[in-house]
């Protein structure tokens, strides 16, 4: 596992922590769906969401949210109906959240921000 892979798997573990203080129920981690996969997936209450985690060590490229592009949440969209698709789920309460990770490794902290129903 490369350092990247090392720093995303962090982020999501922290994103995973952080949704359990929120009171979500995690299902699922890391599921792939063909070439696509879902960071995390979780139940809000009566929602299924599925959460996408951007992490970041460094504002050289800016915080984390701002790596979620417009093609990168389509492929998130996507990536949801083919687990809807493929596991035979036919839900009507479904959300898709972002969640960003910036992590300040100098002073060992990490700032959270979770984005609801981004789609």
């Amino acid at each position: 596992m490369n350092y990247n892979q090392k720093i995303g798997q962090f982020g999501e573990e922290l994103a995973k922590r952080y949704l359990l203080r929120k009171g979500y129920r995690i299902i699922a981690k890391n599921k792939n769906t063909g070439h696509k996969e879902i960071d995390i997936i979780a139940m809000d209450k009566k929602d299924l969401v599925f959460v996408e985690v951007k992490t970041r060590t460094s504002l050289i490229y800016g915080e984390a949210d701002e790596a979620a592009t417009a093609r990168k949440i389509n492929n998130i969209r996507r990536a949801t109906e083919l687990y809807l698709q493929y596991n035979n789920i036919n839900y009507s309460d479904i959300r898709i959240d972002l969640i960003s990770v910036d992590i300040n490794k100098s002073k060992k902290i990490a700032n959270i921000k979770h984005y609801k129903d981004i789609v």
